[in-house]
């Protein structure tokens, strides 16, 4: 996947180069709601394009596109390695959910969701709740990660953490030989709605556990109910921390980057951020520097399995049985990996373009 932020001609990098691809990038506003919106569909020959909504106060609309194709791609591969029948989207909205967020804006924003005519469903992410996808279905039948009061399948974090983890687990295995974390040190970048969870599953297997996030209510939230749980001023001073083993990057995307990859003590990353690797060329730094990199997209896969198995009346035992498998898929990319001689990154790109490329034959 290649990483398509900063570049300034959109419809260039759209019809003509090798990061775009995209099928289908609506523009959508609402002018009477304050509504500015972006619906990007990657990738279809799975099935219908599935990711969620994002709703961010972007420094220009530029970047909000930019954000909306790498998101969308990166759907694209998630689908396809987590085994599901969809395509890749991503919505974004443009703004501050605490300040412009309204009913009316979401009704809006379902609508357009809904001129689509299925061809993209819809879910929470970063800034969009359950309560939120609650108010969108009401303009639309394509929304998932409704409450299960509407029929849906509530908070999809639950099962992206147990994911993560999965990961996490199946990442030792291949380095130590050993499938679990007790004993080992483990760092996490963001303990929100994701973070806290895989910090529970941590803790309950015996890992050291440092944590750091922007909102001190998240890291207090945390330090409340786990006192034994360390906390480090920041990413920069978490990512240099003496006897790291896991980093666990949960928040935005572009953690790993040139001036991160340098400085990381971890001999493993395994995280639930989108879009990791800041450019290509990162996963090769990565490989170089003998750190072992589980994909985002393969491992954070708990909460689009949840999402999409709403779509077939949830089945919480159903999803967290194929979520288990993620643990088998990570140890498949890590052989590819090295049977081909290449990142893992690489690895689980090659699989995922070959289950694209045999439905598009198919």
């Amino acid at each position: 996947m290649t990483d398509v932020t900063g570049v300034p001609d959109v419809l260039h990098t759209l019809f003509h180069s090798e990061q775009g691809g995209h099928e289908q990038v609506v523009l959508c506003q609402d002018r009477a709601t304050g509504l500015k919106a972006v619906i990007a569909l990657h990738d279809t020959a799975l099935g219908p394009a599935l990711g969620g909504t994002r709703f961010y106060p972007y420094a220009t609309e530029a970047e909000a596109v930019a954000d909306a194709l790498n998101l969308s791609r990166g759907m694209s591969y998630k689908n396809a390695m987590a085994g599901l029948d969809h395509g890749g989207g991503k919505a974004v909205i443009i703004g501050d959910p605490e300040t412009i967020k309204t009913e009316e804006l979401l009704l809006a924003y379902g609508r357009f969701v809904a001129s689509l005519g299925g061809r993209y469903v819809t879910a929470c992410d970063v800034g969009t709740y359950v309560a939120d996808m609650d108010v969108v279905a009401r303009t639309n039948r394509w929304t998932t990660g409704r409450s299960p009061e509407n029929g849906g399948a509530g908070d999809s974090s639950v099962l992206t953490a147990f994911g993560v983890f999965q990961g996490m687990r199946a990442s030792a295995q291949f380095l130590w030989g050993d499938p679990t974390l007790r004993g080992r040190k483990i760092g996490v970048a963001g303990v929100g709605k994701v973070g806290h969870y895989l910090v529970e599953h941590l803790i309950a297997d015996g890992a050291e556990v440092v944590v750091t996030d922007v909102r001190e209510e998240s890291v207090r939230r945390i330090t409340e109910k786990f006192p034994q749980v360390s906390v480090a001023a920041d990413t920069d001073a978490l990512i240099r921390t003496e006897g790291l083993d896991v980093y666990a990057p949960c928040a935005l995307g572009g953690a790993l980057n040139d001036d991160t990859v340098p400085v990381l003590t971890a001999k493993i990353v395994c995280g639930a951020a989108n879009n990791q690797l800041a450019h290509p060329g990162v996963e090769k730094d990565l490989s170089e520097r003998g750190i072992l990199y589980a994909p985002d997209y393969v491992i954070n896969a708990g909460g689009v399995i949840q999402v999409a198995d709403e779509l077939h009346g949830f089945d919480f035992d159903r999803c967290k049985a194929k979520a288990t498998k993620i643990f088998d898929t990570t140890l498949e990319i890590f052989a590819r990996a090295k049977a081909d001689g290449i990142p893992p990154a690489a690895a689980a790109d090659r699989i995922a373009e070959q289950r694209m490329a045999e439905a598009r034959r198919a």
